[in-house]
C-alpha cells in the first residue's frame, strides 16, 4: 500500500458542481458538512469519507459515487 499521502484518486466535485450550476457553499449546504471539510474532499486531501456523506453528496449532486471518484492508472 503506498503511503496515504500518494493515493491515486481524483475527486471531481468541481466538474459535477459546474455541470448543475451549484456552488461549493451550496453543496455543503445540502450535505450538511462545513465548507472547510467539503473543500478537503474536493482538493483530495480527506482520509476518509462517510458512507453518510457520501450518500448525502449523491443525493445533493443526482450522481452515483462512481461519477464522484476515479482511481488513477500507475503509470
Amino acid at each position: 500500500m503506498p503511503p496515504e499521502d500518494e493515493h491515486r484518486v481524483e475527486v471531481h466535485i468541481d466538474a459535477l458542481l459546474a455541470a448543475r450550476g451549484m456552488t461549493l457553499t451550496e453543496l455543503a449546504d445540502r450535505v450538511g458538512i462545513t465548507l472547510a471539510n467539503l473543500s478537503v474532499l474536493k482538493n483530495g486531501r480527506a482520509r476518509a469519507v462517510r458512507f453518510s456523506t457520501l450518500t448525502a453528496l449523491c443525493e445533493a449532486l443526482d450522481c452515483q459515487p462512481g461519477d464522484l471518484f476515479t482511481v488513477r492508472k500507475e503509470q
